[in-house]
């Protein structure tokens, strides 16, 4: 008789050479001081399988590394963004209106955001506004900047999404170097843990230092609600439809905006115009109210035009304009809705920048 933990050496160690008897049966003694388990002969030993095999293959390799079932998972994209937001202690973003649009007697009404648009770039416009909003005061040495390491950067624009590691960081690279060469920001890295510290710029691609409102301040500001990025807004608006709801916030409440204009006022075409309102418009996010105006050089001496009116999260009513008979009236007698933005046409914007 032998012991199945001396056949496959997993139950206790083999009896001290000096204690062993040339007989096949082993003392009581060493069986008490040594062994556990139960006996077997030698022949049904010899038929069993390998040990391997029926406890589920052999064992993973050691890694010194002991893992917790108590671990939870590592921060997401979103996390990320709203742990960043929540340091601001704000609720919304305040953008310099010449980010839109430039001065009525500039000679270029374009701002920079129509270069976003041109260039189809909308995550560096995403980026953008984000490094608006989780950068909060400008009171310390470093002023109007964020210190974050690469990877942290990666996750709040973005740029880990089905990517490696380096391909990551790669991602954060190009994107802040297009908000360098638009003069939106500067950039430098800090200390051995590879972070990136980004200050910003005036937000009219001057290249002059950034200012907020207050303190003297004279800029006019429109507010981006943090609920862009918490409620998840800025996945479901495309490039056309971001830069819509910019100009939106941008203009008076209930506007109205003959889309032909825009070429001139903000810097891209009247169809991607067309196809952001639509999108706004689908997504409940905005309505458009139809009224004849005076014309007198048309046929019937007048012509028809659209007031869009801003929606919650996105809206921005003070008191008076709860009471207002335009607010009222475009909530009542509000147009159809648009179709949803279709196939997209000849001179749009057809591709949006991924890296």
């Amino acid at each position: 008789m032998v012991v199945i933990g001396e056949v496959f050496g997993l139950l206790a160690p083999a009896a001290p050479a000096a204690d062993r008897r040339p007989s096949t049966v082993i003392s009581a003694r060493h069986r008490r001081r040594h062994y556990t388990g139960f006996l077997m002969t030698p022949a049904v030993a010899s038929t069993l399988p390998p040990p391997t095999s029926w406890l589920g293959g052999s064992p993973p390799p050691h890694t010194g590394e002991m893992t917790n079932h108590g671990d939870e998972p590592a921060a997401t994209e979103d996390e990320t963004r709203a742990a960043l937001l929540a340091k601001s202690k704000r609720e919304f973003t305040p953008i310099n209106k010449l980010f839109v649009q430039a001065p009525q007697k500039s000679p270029c009404r374009h701002g920079p955001l129509a270069t976003f648009v041109r260039n189809r770039d909308l995550r560096g416009l995403r980026a953008l506004l984000l490094i608006l909003g989780i950068t909060s005061s400008g009171d310390g040495p470093d002023g109007w900047s964020t210190t974050l390491p690469v990877p942290v950067w990666a996750r709040a624009f973005d740029t880990t999404r089905d990517a490696t590691p380096a391909s990551a960081a790669t991602g954060v690279s190009k994107v802040l170097t297009r908000l360098e060469e638009r003069r939106l920001i500067e950039r430098e890295r800090r200390g051995r843990e590879r972070k990136i510290r980004v200050t910003l710029l005036r937000e009219d691609g001057s290249g002059q230092p950034y200012t907020r409102p207050g303190k003297g301040n004279t800029d006019r500001f429109l507010r981006l609600t943090h609920r862009f990025w918490l409620d998840g807004w800025y996945a479901k608006l495309d490039l056309p439809a971001t830069a819509m709801l910019l100009v939106a916030l941008h203009e008076k409440l209930n506007f109205e905006l003959p889309t032909e204009r825009v070429p001139e006022w903000y810097g891209w075409s009247a169809d991607t115009a067309e196809r952001g309102l639509a999108t706004l418009e689908h997504l409940g996010l905005l309505t458009r109210t139809a009224r004849l105006k005076k014309s007198p050089l048309s046929p019937t001496g007048q012509t028809r035009v659209y007031q869009h009116l801003l929606h919650e999260p996105f809206a921005q009513y003070t008191v008076e304009d709860v009471f207002s008979e335009d607010l009222l009236h475009a909530s009542v007698y509000a147009a159809p809705r648009n179709k949803p933005p279709g196939k997209r046409t000849a001179g749009a914007v057809t591709k949006e920048t991924g890296s």
